[in-house]
């Protein structure tokens, strides 16, 4: 579970890391349904609440509170500044209509928008806190070049990000948050702060039972002083029963079909493409996945309803059907999740959704053929090959290589699905 930035701040406010004062300003649904009037004049009045009360000296940010990276390249947060209270306050307006106009151009729920005082910044850095899953440790990654995709520079530049390793039993030591400081160049009140935000930040990931505490930028004022510049914080689903005070919410999710999902216990990704992965088993849906790729098909959402979801074939294909993709590709290979089982769930499915796209099925395991003869029954054709079965999507797709024609037996596939979900 993924927190906004706006509730991740409160947390780490909670837990003593210093963050800029701010104002809050509800939105509530799609960008380009937005009331531009009202949500400016919010944003206007809580700019002069800040103004007021920390004075003019600092410009106001005002921040798109959505679920995505790169909102300052995508127009997403605006600086609003002036020589008095009033500009200021003008310009945030004038800022908030902006950003929801750049919201609604990428096509985004917008639940609300952070109105925050601005810093004078004479440095960035970076810090977070993850899990180490191979090593069964912790790591806090470090870096003195905040503010850029970390990915980027681990990839460019190993050597500038900085790692220190925690035993889950032992914990963070004083000693590891202070030599992390130290290691990123920082004058020593400034690497002692650090290494206070440091332990702060490690608590917040433990407490929490968090996947990710992130803060990046992490500020260095021109007053050396350390503020958190954005809060990103995930949350791992299965702890929620010790969670109590985290609700899964619409805003917490790129779409409707992700925020279902979760809900259903399914997991599902979001993405662009023209194939809606549906298959049984988390490592075969990710190799799926990259049979996709590497076949030059683009995948829509990845899905997986093995396990204890077997049985929810039509939940599934629901979920699939709320994707603007062009195929729905089934690949399944049932264990103790019985193939034919899956199999007549995917057909009952089809005969009740009336999929408006092919379905692709190649669905094996235990009562594989009694699985068969269900798709077959069905008007559907089953196929036994994981390979062809993403060829035969991507060809349906048009999407393969530059386009493919749907002729012979992917014609023929395509054919019957769509018949099926005529009947």
């Amino acid at each position: 579970m993924r927190r906004l930035e706006h509730q991740g701040k409160s947390v780490f406010a909670e837990a003593g890391i210093p963050v800029p004062p701010s104002r809050l300003v509800e939105v509530g649904g799609p960008a380009a349904a937005a009331d531009v009037d009202a949500i400016a004049g919010h944003v206007q009045q809580a700019a002069a609440e800040l103004v007021a009360a920390h004075g003019a000296d600092a410009p106001v940010v005002v921040k798109a509170q959505v679920m995505m990276g790169g909102r300052g390249k995508a127009g997403l947060i605006k600086v609003a500044q002036g020589p008095n209270a009033a500009e200021i306050a003008g310009a945030a307006a004038a800022a908030a209509r902006t950003v929801v106009a750049s919201a609604a151009g990428v096509g985004v729920d917008l639940p609300a928008l952070l109105v925050e005082r601005g810093v004078e910044i004479h440095q960035e850095l970076y810090l977070s806190v993850t899990a180490d899953a191979a090593a069964g440790r912790f790591v806090i990654l470090a870096c003195a070049e905040g503010g850029v995709e970390i990915e980027e520079l681990a990839a460019q530049r190993p050597e500038a990000i900085h790692r220190v390793s925690v035993d889950p039993f032992r914990g963070l030591q004083p000693y590891q948050a202070r030599a992390l400081g130290f290691a990123m160049g920082l004058p020593k009140a400034q690497a002692m702060a650090f290494a206070a935000i440091v332990q702060k930040l490690y608590q917040v990931f433990r407490q929490h039972d968090a996947e990710l505490a992130e803060i990046n930028p992490l500020f260095v004022t021109a007053d050396g002083e350390l503020v958190a510049g954005d809060a990103k914080l995930m949350i791992d689903d299965n702890s929620l029963d010790r969670q109590p005070g985290y609700q899964l919410q619409r805003d917490q999710f790129e779409s409707d079909a992700a925020f279902e999902a979760a809900r259903e216990g399914i997991p599902y990704v979001q993405f662009d493409g023209e194939i809606s992965l549906m298959c049984a088993g988390a490592g075969l849906t990710t190799t799926v996945f990259d049979l996709v790729n590497l076949e030059g098909g683009s995948v829509a959402n990845y899905l997986e309803f093995g396990g204890p979801n077997y049985r929810k074939a039509g939940r599934a294909m629901e979920l699939c059907l709320k994707n603007r993709s062009s195929v729905i590709l089934v690949v399944t290979f049932g264990t103790i999740a019985r193939a034919d089982v899956m199999a007549q769930g995917v057909v009952d499915a089809i005969r009740e959704l009336k999929p408006d796209r092919p379905i692709v099925t190649c669905i094996r395991g235990t009562n594989e053929e009694e699985a068969e003869r269900i798709l077959r029954d069905a008007g559907l054709e089953p196929l036994f090959d994981t390979e062809e079965a993403v060829r035969r999507a991507i060809a349906l797709s048009g999407g393969a290589h530059g386009g493919a024609s749907t002729t012979g037996p992917a014609a023929t596939s395509s054919g019957a699905s769509a018949r099926e979900a005529r009947s």
